[in-house]
């Protein structure tokens, strides 16, 4: 039997803008269905359990990030935020909130596209290895049980703190963690503004891990926001 395709909620209150997405999601393979308003979006998501979710910040009667901690109260299914809200803070309270991913209009299609087949792989192959021990992106792996780091063959030396956030980025590979979650997950809640303490070690994990940390493959910036681990797959998103 074929599984069903991709059931995605789209949260837009424009018109014109659900029904590019809705045109665009169809062709490309995808069941949607769509909500204008933040309240009916928590009512079709109990009661359609949709794969993804398209959710635009800007509602008429609750906010995004309302919308936003509502859905992780109870789904772990990819959230990526499609707002005109391009500031910095936004995409913080939005990745914040639980988000998985941000993507400012005007966007392009393809790319939409390419970070939803990325969101997706990661929901799935996250519930996969939810129990495994070894983490194994491109070269690099994490054993979680011996608790050792590899590149290739080669066994990587890291400090505690350093393994610690190599671990809080490996299991969530391919989304996006702002410098609080970080620090939070770390070093513990009285250290969430800390963040030239974690540019500092982010230069170290990287001086460990990269072949050029100067242009990493694995530990990626986003500016203003907080770091990724890129997933094998992210080569589909430009």
């Amino acid at each position: 039997m074929t599984e069903p395709s991709p059931l995605v909620l789209v949260v837009e209150d424009e018109a014109k803008m659900r029904r590019f997405i809705r045109a665009s999601l169809a062709n490309n393979g995808y069941r949607v269905i769509e909500a204008e308003r933040g309240r009916l979006a928590l009512d079709l998501a109990t009661s359609h359990n949709p794969d993804i979710f398209l959710l635009d910040l800007g509602l008429p009667d609750i906010d995004g990030l309302t919308v936003t901690q509502g859905l992780r109260a109870w789904t772990n299914a990819p959230i990526i935020v499609i707002s005109a809200r391009g500031q910095e803070d936004d995409k913080i309270r939005a990745l914040d909130a639980g988000a998985d991913d941000y993507v400012t209009k005007p966007f392009s299609m393809g790319e939409l596209l390419a970070r939803m087949r990325v969101a997706l792989r990661h929901s799935a192959q996250k519930g996969q290895e939810a129990g495994a021990s070894v983490i194994t992106i491109g070269e690099l792996r994490v054993d979680l049980l011996a608790r050792l780091v590899f590149v290739g063959d080669e066994e990587v030396h890291l400090t505690p703190h350093e393994y610690r956030l190599l671990v809080v980025l490996a299991k969530n590979a391919g989304r996006v963690l702002t410098h609080q979650q970080l620090l939070r997950e770390v070093w513990g809640p009285n250290h969430s503004n800390d963040t030239q303490y974690l540019r500092v070690y982010m230069g170290q994990l990287r001086h460990k891990l990269e072949k050029s940390p100067a242009r990493p493959r694995y530990l990626v910036t986003e500016p203003g926001v907080g770091y990724r681990l890129r997933a094998d797959q992210e080569r589909d998103v430009p």
